[in-house]
């Protein structure tokens, strides 16, 4: 009896990595409802389905984008400092009409400059790589430097970069939960950039206190553009990474082909779970429904790319090969509502950035592939033409993240309560807007 139920532990222990986080997921999810309530109408679902999900998120209604729902505290509290800056999180009107026509002078970069800028900030972050990596560290300080020439026109100095990536990853880490937001981390770089701001580029938003345009250049730039193109790469590689065929296809083939990978891997790991928006106004959806004033759409984006395609989970690069303005794909946002302002520049520096990639390495995977990609994209990279041993480091590699799968998903139940329950707690954006409301009333007193 106890030999049978010794041997049934030990089965049961061998077995957490492949039972265990999985639940541990569906627990954290479960909490964070309950912490959150019930707000939101998820798009599509009963009351928008995936047909009109497009013509729902382009309706001039659907425009709020921090004021008046609880969500946006929990992005305020990850985004900080700045969120209010943030062009993302910023309501319509003269502030973000200015922002967003900085935004868009400082990507407006030719092809032909964006690729040789890419080229030259890959060239620094591959050189002397080998072994096994984590994609996403690998690609933070490449993008670091990218964005920081974007913004300064000047190569990027380590003490810069240091502090962009380190700035970014805090806030990927919180957004994950697999760590703690570090304040004084991030605050440094608000330092940093505050003595820089004569040095941008071109002229900054007027009418932002010298504070307010070192948050909106952290947040526009060194928190999300960074954090964005160091995920959207590492999926990219990963997906190369257990697809060798595809690999080697993309090595050899043309842009167009290797636009379709991207394509794909965006279809598949969508940068974006939930865009929410907050209604101005009603939208009607018929002769008797409407989506009140004040409600919250959860624009879920894993669920519209899933939509209308036959075997959604398959990796398919082929399916961009016909018209693609129908499929059911908008890694960039849409249009006619705050869609990426990097859409035009983006592609092409991942092209550049993974064809430096597939120049110096083969790539090869094991690890889990989801996603959130919470553990950083584990990969092998070997020099094109060396030997490829690489058997026994996969091996190692999926017993590695299949046990670190367990405690990640343990740190990330308890951290990602924390800090649902202290941002619910702050109320950074709720408090925002009561503020100002508060001001402007007071200066209405005669």
């Amino acid at each position: 009896m106890l030999i049978a139920a010794l041997a049934l532990a030990l089965a049961a222990l061998a077995g957490l990595p492949w039972w265990l986080p999985g639940r541990i997921v569906a627990l954290r999810v479960r909490l964070f409802n309950r912490i959150n309530g019930d707000e939101g109408i998820p798009v599509p679902g009963d009351l928008v389905g995936v047909d009109r999900f497009r013509e729902v998120y382009s309706h001039p209604a659907a425009g709020g984008r921090s004021r008046g729902a609880a969500l946006s505290d929990l992005f305020w509290y990850w985004l900080s400092p700045g969120p209010e800056m943030h062009q993302e999180h910023l309501e319509a009107g003269e502030r973000y009409d200015a922002v967003a026509r900085t935004t868009r002078r400082l990507l407006a970069v030719p092809r032909v400059r964006a690729e040789e800028l890419t080229r030259r900030c890959a060239a620094r972050a591959l050189t002397g790589l080998r072994g096994p990596v984590r994609l996403r560290d690998v690609m933070m300080p490449l993008w670091a430097e990218f964005a920081y020439e974007l913004v300064f026109a000047e190569p990027c100095p380590r003490e810069a970069r240091d502090l962009i990536t380190g700035n970014a990853d805090d806030v990927v880490s919180s957004l994950k939960c697999t760590g703690l937001r570090h304040m004084k981390r991030r605050l440094r770089l608000t330092r940093y950039l505050l003595g820089r701001l004569s040095q941008v580029r071109v002229p900054l938003p007027d009418g932002l206190t010298p504070l307010e345009q070192a948050y909106y250049l952290q947040g526009a730039f060194f928190n999300t553009a960074v954090v964005q193109l160091s995920e959207a790469m590492a999926h990219l590689l990963m997906v190369l990474a257990r697809h060798p065929a595809a690999q080697q296809e993309a090595r050899t083939g043309d842009d167009r082909h290797l636009d379709h990978v991207i394509d794909e891997t965006l279809r598949l790991y969508p940068l974006f779970g939930i865009a929410h928006r907050i209604t101005t106004a009603g939208i009607p959806l018929g002769e008797h429904d409407t989506i009140p004033a004040g409600s919250v759409l959860c624009f879920d984006y894993p669920a519209f790319h899933r939509a209308g395609f036959d075997d959604p989970d398959r990796f398919d690069p082929s399916r961009f090969d016909g018209p693609s303005r129908e499929l059911n794909h908008i890694p960039f946002g849409v249009a006619a509502n705050r869609p990426c302002p990097a859409w035009r520049l983006a592609p092409i520096a991942m092209r550049t950035a993974a064809r430096e990639v597939l120049r110096r390495y083969v790539l090869d995977t094991s690890a889990t592939h989801t996603r959130s990609l919470p553990n950083r994209g584990p990969c092998l990279l070997t020099p094109v033409g060396e030997p490829r041993r690489v058997r026994a480091a996969l091996a190692l590699m999926r017993v590695r993240d299949r046990w670190e799968d367990v405690w990640r998903s343990l740190v990330q139940l308890v951290l990602g309560t924390y800090m649902v329950w202290d941002a619910r707690r702050r109320r950074l954006c709720h408090r925002h807007f009561h503020d100002l409301a508060e001001n402007r009333d007071a200066r209405r007193v005669p």
